[in-house]
């Protein structure tokens, strides 16, 4: 038989090569993923659903308006869409120094400004502080829920204006001075990038808000809260269901997981897991 062409010794060679490779990469190498994670991972490869969600992605206990449901115990925040967004699984990107607020303007319709990463925490640690009885004051936030920053004019010299830019008007600035002068509210739509900007610690030395109750993790679905801040919730989840404090702390434990490997991270809790368990009691 005459030898074959070149040309079509290598478009022969082309298909078996895809074949050969189809059979692998797309039926053996499927299968055998999909056995092994069946047989050693089977509650975490089928979703690990539960009655109400899975327990590997976070989700809000808020009710229609957003609120906090409180015989529940609440997650992290999420930064993922509007929340626990499994589509939209991400971080906010911003980071420590995103300390500036945009301020609403009530001259233009429907405009809601933006809030820093600061001011972010601050009220989140102003609002789990209210709904848990204790203190939300941190370090450079304002008793009112904001970031403690001002610009200050000139950026190098002596200080001649400074301006409290994430309290607008007419709000009262959360210092009255700063190295001689008069601090001011913010004005919305007014510059002030020439300014300094100086972020005031305050008088706060501490936090009793855990760090994961004021911050969205980095995908946005984290499942699990430290066991600080399931702590924190644990008087007003036993109230609300007329419970034990000692119960509720009993369940808690039982919900925690180790740390990862037996050495990484710190324990956490499920707060899906621990929710059920409070309704299942």
């Amino acid at each position: 038989m005459e030898r074959l062409p070149s040309w079509v010794r290598q478009h022969v060679a082309a298909v078996r090569a895809v074949i050969v490779l189809t059979v692998i990469l797309g039926a053996v190498y499927p299968l055998a993923v999909t056995g092994v994670a069946q047989g050693l991972l089977n509650h975490r490869a089928n979703g690990s659903m539960t009655g109400r969600g899975s327990e590997l992605i976070g989700q809000s206990f808020t009710d229609k308006d957003g609120a906090p449901v409180k015989k529940y115990f609440q997650s992290r925040p999420s930064a993922a869409g509007d929340g626990y967004d499994a589509l939209s699984s991400s971080a906010s990107n911003l980071g420590p120094e995103d300390v500036l607020d945009t301020l609403p303007d009530p001259a233009v319709k429907d405009d809601e400004g933006r809030q820093s990463l600061l001011t972010q925490v601050c009220a989140r640690s102003k609002a789990v502080g209210e709904l848990e009885g204790v203190s939300g004051a941190r370090p450079f936030c304002t008793p009112d829920g904001v970031g403690a920053v001002l610009k200050v004019f000139p950026a190098v010299g002596t200080p001649v204006r400074a301006v409290s830019v994430n309290q607008a008007c007419p709000a009262r600035p959360f210092t009255a001075g700063y190295r001689g002068v008069k601090v001011e509210c913010g004005k919305p739509g007014e510059d002030y990038a020439a300014g300094r900007t100086v972020p005031v610690r305050g008088g706060a030395t501490g936090a009793e808000v855990p760090a994961d109750a004021v911050t969205a993790s980095g995908s946005g679905l984290d499942p699990h809260i430290s066991l600080a801040y399931a702590r924190l919730q644990a008087p007003r989840v036993a109230r609300e269901r007329g419970l034990d404090v000692a119960r509720v702390t009993a369940l808690i434990d039982g919900s925690t997981t180790g740390r990862a490997l037996g050495f990484m991270g710190d324990p956490a809790v499920n707060v899906l897991a621990l929710n059920q368990a409070l309704d299942g009691r």
